[in-house]
């Protein structure tokens, strides 16, 4: 079982309250996602694991039973073309849940006309194999968001 927290503080929103279809209709996967405080923050390693994948917007984290944990900062924050993010680990580091991945600011993604709600991903996953999924309410970072058997 692995228990997935929250990169980030903020407010929980459910993948459904997402602005984007794709991640609103759990194209990508079953989570949940949080709507971030607006103001400078770092998004933490939600598990425990290896990063497999790393850009500014978005990283993965697969953890030791192969869970591939999708942390994406924002809606289309794509096209600000890392502007804003500043990357602090790399892709094949080992993190540790609570690690911060990258440093960015909520506020300025929404200056540019993004959204900042960021959605958090249980990538090849059934949404009958996560648990406890938090759909709403705050959320510090660190707190539980769901769980994956």
């Amino acid at each position: 079982m692995t228990t997935v927290t929250s990169p980030l503080t903020g407010r929980v929103v459910g993948l459904a309250n997402v602005p984007d279809p794709v991640f609103s209709g759990a194209m990508v996967g079953p989570g949940t996602a949080v709507d971030p405080v607006r103001e400078p923050t770092e998004a933490l390693a939600p598990v425990d694991g290896i990063v497999v994948s790393m850009h500014p917007h978005a990283f993965v984290v697969v953890d030791d039973e192969g869970h591939g944990v999708l942390t994406h900062l924002g809606i289309d924050t794509v096209q600000l073309n890392g502007e804003g993010f500043e990357l602090l680990v790399n892709k094949g580091d080992k993190v540790v849940r609570g690690q911060a991945v990258i440093k960015w600011n909520p506020a300025a993604v929404e200056a540019a006309g993004k959204s900042p709600i960021s959605p958090i991903v249980a990538l090849e996953a059934t949404a009958d194999s996560l648990g406890s999924v938090r759909e709403d309410g705050e959320v510090q970072a660190g707190g539980e968001l769901f769980s994956w058997s």
